[in-house]
């Protein structure tokens, strides 16, 4: 009975630990976001020129509306496309259109860009309000696309078809990504601090969409002090509507704020290999795009900034930002940021795991971008790859439970079928195998490089089927 007494007090702190949703593998990186939890969100106007993308989103392309010469105004649409998997761009500035042509993106290629220069108008054009209760599903949806609204905290999936899912695919859950696991990043929980109830209201109005019954709001535990910020927006929006909404609070882990894995943490479903969220009967939204969804009903308003966290510790002045979509990160330097520029080894566009680093401050800003990190030589170390030693700490870590050291040596023998047997296309490239290997071996970029590699084979495999 002493020993079973004992066991309960010096374990009650581990299983209360247990007890926060989680899944299987991942990492705990240094999070680096002291530098700018604190700092309240900035609304940037001092924009004078912007490099706006046309394909910003997951989908097909899109084309101008705009030409040359144009005067625009902000919150004008100015490319669209009729194809289903689109969703168009709109001004972030009223201004005059200088020059259509290609320019270096935050994927290190070039693309289309509007150029724009500011006529220093206050003028807008936005959506007129709509009420998204009593409007029909299809306006519903409708207004979702016009808004331009993509997902903001990912690859850039337009926002309406997630929420159009087809008949057979009916939605349990509506989840708000709130984990916001990468480190360094902090300008979602800004958001739930400074607009608790916009974020509550885009998560009812998307759950009002699908027709699901559940709404949650996925929370890591190092940001468990908005718990009751969240509680509040909750309860003030359930008095007048009801909607069953509760926040499940996660492990703080990467990568947390993954769709599958948060699905699995929240719900204790697994979405299948190649399958999608609505499979499992879910929906998963970050939390700017659920904001995003709000004001394009209550204010009518089309995504023309961009929030993101600038930060690193060759950034004299981490802060979180609202910027007009297209802003060129060189235009911060200066006059809204400080940057220690000799200090700076590496610009990461985004999160420190996942994002894209560029060669230089010259690309502009999308509307998924949620950082910009000015990292110095102790972050942005370099190490020479070593060999393999088996030693299985890369399996652990991965969060889609693959192999990665038997998927590493099958596309260094150029064995893509095996590869694939393997579950290369599982890969969400989230790094968590990277970082713990202590080989240092660069295997999400392998990964990457074989993912397109595996593509290439299956184009060509149903092209000859075809003849």
């Amino acid at each position: 009975i002493v020993q079973h007494a004992f066991f309960n007090f010096s374990t009650k702190g581990v299983l209360e630990e247990m007890r926060k949703a989680t899944f299987k593998g991942g990492i705990h990186p240094p999070e680096n976001k002291e530098l700018s939890a604190h700092i309240p969100i900035e609304q940037v106007n001092s924009i004078k020129k912007v490099v706006i993308p046309f394909n910003q989103h997951f989908g097909a392309p899109i084309k101008p509306l705009v030409a040359v010469g144009d005067t625009v105004k902000r919150g004008q649409k100015i490319a669209d496309s009729q194809d289903r998997m689109t969703v168009p761009l709109h001004a972030s500035i009223s201004g005059t259109v200088k020059k259509i042509e290609a320019h270096l993106l935050v994927n290190n290629m070039e693309g289309p860009a509007i150029f724009i220069e500011s006529n220093d108008s206050n003028e807008e054009e936005f959506l007129p309000i709509l009420d998204p209760f009593a409007c029909s599903k299809d306006e519903a949806i409708a207004r979702i696309r016009e808004a331009g609204i993509i997902g903001i905290g990912g690859a850039g999936f337009p926002a309406y078809v997630k929420l159009a899912p087809p008949p057979d695919k009916p939605i349990e859950y509506v989840i708000a990504n709130a984990a916001e696991c990468e480190p360094y990043l902090t300008i979602d929980e800004r958001t739930m601090e400074e607009s608790p109830d916009d974020v509550v209201d885009g998560l009812t109005i998307a759950m009002h969409i699908v027709k699901a019954k559940h709404g949650i709001i996925g929370l890591e535990d190092n940001k468990q002090h908005l718990v009751p910020i969240l509680e509040k927006a909750i309860e003030r929006k359930n008095t007048s509507l009801g909607f069953d909404i509760k926040i499940v609070l996660l492990k703080t882990k990467y990568p947390q704020g993954g769709e599958k894995m948060l699905i699995t943490a929240v719900t204790g479903r697994e979405v299948p290999s190649g399958k999608l969220p609505m499979d499992v009967a879910c929906v998963v939204s970050n939390v700017g795009t659920l904001k995003a969804i709000s004001e394009a009903f209550r204010k009518g308003r089309t995504v023309v900034d961009t929030a993101l966290t600038v930060s690193g510790r060759a950034c004299s002045t981490p802060k979180n930002l609202f910027v007009p979509v297209g802003t060129v990160v060189q235009d911060l330097i200066g006059s809204v940021i400080e940057v220690k520029e000799n200090e700076v080894c590496r610009i990461v566009m985004g999160g420190p795991m996942m994002g894209p680093a560029v060669p230089s401050a010259v690309v502009p800003l999308q509307k998924n971008t949620s950082g910009v990190l000015f990292l110095n030589a102790d972050e942005a170390q370099h190490y020479a790859e070593g060999s393999c030693i088996r030693c299985g700490r890369c399996m652990r870590a991965c969060s889609c439970r693959l192999s990665p050291a038997l998927l590493n040596r099958a596309l260094s023998i150029n064995d893509l079928d095996e590869a694939v047997a393997i579950g290369v296309l599982d890969c969400i490239e989230c790094g968590s195998c990277s970082f713990v290997c202590p080989a240092h071996i660069q295997l999400v970029q392998r990964f990457r490089i074989g993912k397109q590699r595996v593509r290439i084979k299956m184009q060509k495999e149903a092209q000859r089927a075809t003849k």
